[in-house]
């Protein structure tokens, strides 16, 4: 009889936690959760010392209704190997009646609550990155172009910033009223325009571009650095917004680097291990 031998890991090296369902807060009698990814030692901080880390706040996608919490993790895991936590985030729904600023309002809290229990999960608050893919990539720009606006903020943990570091987004609709206009003829489009934007369509255009990263640049401001991608055949947010973000940061005076995506469509062949590998880097530079 053979039995191997193998050295045991004392420092829990390379070893993930995930964190389910935690309540960082509630809007409208609805809980919202979140879940965080963390190296396995913060699970026994008595026994262990985890310092503290940057942070990738995740928003998965969603056409604006609630995120699925679990779409992305396991390719987020790779990130608290290489240093990170990572918190993907859900928001309410706009198909069950929270119209804009809902989503926004809600991505910020989480980001306040990250902040005030940044000692709990192991959290360096002053390194904090927001990560979205489409839906969820808009909502990443504009806190990225927005933080700390008191016309976003509510109640729950005021005395914490919901300004971030760094933005990286994937596909976003940077212009909303575009994107809804490409998107004519995809059944559910003008349900969802009255679900997102409210009953009153006179009020539709200043609510687009309020929602619209293209028009929430102002002019001289200093904001984080953003990091942008988006297929060149996405056949739900064209990629000519991306081009004309990126150009409208970079007359801005803004750091931004952009990345078309060849023949990519929407999610779907859009990702690869190139495409997270660039992330890294991007968050690499920013906070190592």
């Amino acid at each position: 009889m053979t039995i191997h031998e193998l050295a045991n890991n004392p420092t829990l090296s390379g070893q993930v936690r995930l964190i389910e369902n935690i309540v960082y807060g509630a809007m409208d009698g609805e809980a919202l959760h979140m879940s965080i990814l963390a190296p396995w030692t913060q699970r026994f901080p008595k026994q262990y010392q985890t310092e503290p880390r940057p942070l990738i706040v995740f928003v998965q996608g969603s056409s604006w209704r609630t995120p699925k919490m679990g779409e992305e993790i396991p390719q987020l895991v790779q990130f608290v190997q290489a240093g990170y936590i990572v918190a993907t985030v859900q928001h309410r729904s706009s198909i069950d009646g929270h119209s804009f600023p809902a989503f926004l309002q809600d991505v910020k809290t989480a980001i306040r609550f990250l902040r005030a229990n940044a000692q709990k999960y192991a959290i360096d608050p002053q390194q904090v990155a927001i990560w979205g893919t489409s839906s969820g990539a808009n909502a990443a720009m504009l806190v990225g172009l927005t933080g700390d606006d008191p016309h976003y903020k509510v109640d729950l943990y005021q005395d914490e910033s919901d300004a971030v570091n760094a933005v990286v987004s994937c596909f976003a609709p940077m212009d909303v009223e575009k994107t809804f206009e490409y998107d004519a003829n995809v059944p559910g489009n003008k349900l969802l325009q009255y679900c997102l934007l409210g009953p009153d369509v006179s009020k539709w255009p200043e609510i687009e571009k309020q929602m619209s990263p293209l028009y929430q640049v102002k002019d001289g401001q200093n904001y984080p650095p953003f990091l942008l991608f988006h297929g060149d055949a996405d056949k739900v947010v064209p990629y000519e917004q991306m081009e004309k973000m990126y150009m409208r940061l970079k007359d801005n005076g803004n750091s931004v680097e952009a990345y078309r995506v060849k023949g990519a469509n929407h999610e779907r062949d859009f990702w690869s291990p190139t495409i997270y590998n660039i992330v890294q880097k991007f968050l690499d530079d920013q906070f190592k």
